[in-house]
């Protein structure tokens, strides 16, 4: 069996030649690939990966002209991968290679994608807290519990990522769209280790660009081929409060002949009506646009398992 390892690389110039050395000691025989993502480094990052790559040429690497984030550093990666087993780890060394062939034995269970969860994280208390907020709101929107969305050790069979198209924080959230598509996932503990070297590179503004991919990848997942049902619920929302306050307010002039000039419900009755009536438009106009383009849609969203005699 050939194992792939991606592992995008942002100035982990400290950590490389350890990584590289611990995932050899844990491959079990397996054949391997190692695949670089050098994301922008402007350490001495490139030169090290260089230095193993021509020692070990089933070490390879990527090298991105600048910095393009992390999800495009495993969108490439997974376009190279050849292995039978795809795995995702970080190059700060928290991950800890030990723990794959766990992973392996749960992907032979049946799953398609294993996720780990950083049950004892090495981290310090303003990333954890986020962290479990996130993954709680994370849980409860798509359906999948998990301890932790955000692990970045992960270990996927070769027809999952070949599916997946990632963008912005969306690495954050594989594993719903890997469940949207059919595959089965799963969770396994994993060891975690204090950061050794160098700092974290996210900062406080991934929770806003997090919470936008959420949103983003809920839409794809739930109403791409049907944004009417999320448009339309929206509008008769807005417009079932609306007419509510307008029923309200015909009560009182017609029962109670109380004049309504003066009363600012009127206005927010009206502005809730013509807000409702806006979204399911926008949801009609969605609709359009699916029918127009269904056949190309509906097929890019289709998980075939296999083909038999076709």
């Amino acid at each position: 069996m050939k194992l792939s390892f991606i592992i995008p690389v942002y100035n982990e110039q400290d950590s490389l030649k350890q990584l590289y050395s611990e995932i050899l000691e844990n491959l079990n025989n397996n054949d391997y690939e190692i695949i670089f993502i050098d994301d922008g480094s402007d350490d001495d990052s490139y030169n090290i990966m260089k230095d193993l790559a021509s020692s070990d040429k089933k070490v390879k690497i990527i090298r991105f002209r600048r910095n393009f984030g992390k999800s495009a550093g495993l969108y490439v990666g997974f376009e190279k991968a050849t292995g039978d087993i795809v795995f995702t780890l970080d190059a700060d060394l928290q991950d800890n290679p030990k723990e794959i062939p766990n992973f392996i034995d749960k992907i032979e269970e049946g799953y398609d994608l294993v996720t780990g969860w950083k049950q004892k994280r090495k981290d310090p208390i303003n990333k954890t807290w986020p962290s479990k907020l996130f993954n709680k709101v994370t849980s409860k929107i798509f359906g999948l519990k998990l301890h932790d969305y955000n692990c970045g050790f992960k270990a996927f069979k070769k027809e999952v990522i070949k599916e997946l198209d990632i963008y912005g924080e969306m690495h954050r959230y594989i594993p719903a769209l890997a469940q949207a598509k059919g595959f089965k996932v799963a969770e396994i503990t994993v060891a975690h280790r204090k950061r050794k070297f160098g700092k974290t590179k996210f900062g406080a503004e991934r929770y806003l660009r997090g919470f936008l991919d959420l949103l983003t990848v809920k839409l794809i997942t739930a109403y791409i081929h049907s944004p009417l049902y999320l448009f339309g619920r929206i509008g008769a929302g807005f417009s079932m409060i609306g007419f509510v306050i307008a029923l309200y307010l015909t009560i009182l002039k017609y029962c109670f002949g109380q004049p309504l000039y003066n009363r600012p419900l009127l206005y927010l009755a009206t502005l809730l009506i013509i807000i409702g009536l806006q979204f399911f438009s926008i949801g009609l106009l969605g609709e359009l646009i699916i029918n127009q383009n269904r056949r190309q849609t509906s097929m890019s969203n289709i998980s075939i398992e296999e083909e038999v005699n076709i």
